[in-house]
């Protein structure tokens, strides 16, 4: 009996085929980063073959260290590597473009039909889960850091920091660094983190057409003029919408101001989107007065229930930022709102993502030439400790919010307080997935409100 003959290396891959996976991976990236992650290591090295387990490693670990979506800039680098600059580009827009369209849609039905008894009742359940996954976020990403009393320490110093002093996100995340580098240089053992993924032993799908001995293609070799060049355009795609709406609205217009603020957050989102919602929150809804409490709830829970990047929940943000803004309405005309806030949501997007972009294209070839020898640093290890507890506050903000919505002092929303029980049991103790629970939770709060009974 003859054995089987070994799989053969798969045939090179047209850019066109590839922008039909990184299209696919758009419209069904559900699951949050992780989820995101898994589909298109299933897609790109299990079933494909297109690029090796060690080398997805690899640049999953690049990806972690930055700020921003990883599973976005994964797949830009995957995309990258593949077919250059245009390969990459159109990853990455490919992988968002779904949920932007989406989250557009959804954002205008909440704006015209948000106060329909059927919405609302549905609301009204979600945005317990809401909770629970916020508080699922924080017990997930203290798992894989929390491993030591110095990390328990600045988990709690930053809680803290943020509950009773309202100390700003960017102060927490530099002080967290600056401890960071000082504690791998004093106390190394206390200071170190490995993704999970390094340590995994690559198992082994048959040769990719990216192997792990294949040399990097021609683009994906260091350039100091390629360098510059990625880095100059990265600053021409940023100033030149900068410098329209500062000519057009000033430094104080509503637009102007989501476009810097935004691009800030994309440099801060270490640790995830639910990372950086605190600071979102502090921006959009105590400083600049985009939307209100329950409102940015709502938007996470529609964030929660569409494709791509939960970071995506900015374009909801200035969709009902712009909305609801006095000063934008005449832009289009009154009549005309729809047109004004999906400007808006599609401007954010452009200065949320580009950043990524920016990382994933000028870093890749040095990642590429520095295999087997990127690690986390201290810095990171610190920033990340810190995010248990600024996603630990933000938890407990909306506990307050959903649990009881006239105010502490108010009485507990029982139904409510119900969900959110229940969907913290589904979630940590039954592993069940958010769109699952969200769903469940969605019809429980339409039963509640059908049935009247009393919060």
């Amino acid at each position: 009996m003859t054995s089987p003959l070994p799989p053969r290396v798969p045939s090179p891959v047209p850019l066109r085929q590839a922008l039909r996976l990184w299209l696919k991976l758009g419209l069904i990236g559900f699951g949050g980063p992780a989820g995101q992650i898994a589909l298109m290591h299933a897609e790109l090295v299990e079933r494909r073959r297109w690029i090796s387990e060690k080398r997805f490693l690899h640049a999953l670990n690049y990806c972690m260290l930055l700020p921003g979506p990883e599973a976005q800039q994964l797949a830009t680098y995957m995309g990258w590597l593949m077919h250059g600059t245009r390969g990459g580009v159109w990853a990455g827009v490919l992988f968002v473009l779904p949920s932007l369209v989406i989250l557009t849609l959804l954002s205008w039905l909440y704006m015209v039909h948000g106060q329909h008894a059927v919405v609302a009742g549905l609301f009204y359940g979600i945005k317990p889960a809401v909770t629970a996954l916020v508080l699922q976020a924080a017990v997930r990403i203290g798992g894989r850091v929390l491993h030591n009393s110095v990390m328990w320490a600045l988990a709690g110093a930053s809680f803290l920091a943020m509950w009773f002093w309202n100390v700003p996100f960017p102060a927490i995340v530099l002080a967290a660094g600056l401890l960071g580098y000082l504690g791998a240089r004093l106390a190394p053992p206390y200071f170190s983190s490995i993704h999970p993924a390094s340590k995994a032993a690559p198992r082994r799908y048959g040769p990719a057409l990216i192997d792990d001995d294949t040399a990097p293609p021609a683009h994906a070799r260091f350039s100091r003029a390629r360098l510059v060049a990625v880095l100059g355009a990265g600053a021409a795609l940023w100033l030149a919408p900068m410098a329209v709406l500062l000519a057009s609205q000033g430094t104080a217009g509503t637009l102007t101001q989501m476009a810097w603020f935004f691009t800030k957050a994309a440099l801060l989102t270490f640790g995830g989107a639910y990372a950086v919602l605190p600071y979102v929150y502090q921006g959009a809804v105590e400083h600049h007065g985009w939307l209100t409490p329950a409102q940015m709830i709502d938007g996470l829970a529609l964030g929660e229930t569409t494709p791509g990047p939960l970071i995506m929940v900015v374009a909801f943000v200035a969709f009902v930022g712009a909305w609801q803004s006095p000063e934008l309405a005449g832009l289009f005309g009154p009549d005309r709102l729809f047109l004004t806030a999906a400007l808006a949501a599609a401007l954010v997007t452009w200065f949320t993502f580009l950043p990524s972009f920016v990382f994933i294209l000028a870093g890749g070839p040095l990642v590429e030439a520095t295999q087997d020898k990127l690690a986390y640093t201290g810095p990171l290890t610190a920033i990340t400790a810190a995010v248990v507890g600024v996603v630990l506050n933000l938890a407990l903000f909306f506990a307050g919010h959903v649990l009881w919505p006239q105010g502490l002092a108010g009485p507990l929303d029982t139904g409510s307080a119900v969900i959110a029980v229940a969907a913290a049991v589904a979630l940590m103790r039954f592993h069940r997935g958010p769109i699952e629970v969200i769903a469940a939770c969605a019809v429980a709060g339409l039963l509640v409100k059908w049935l009247g009974v009393p919060g």
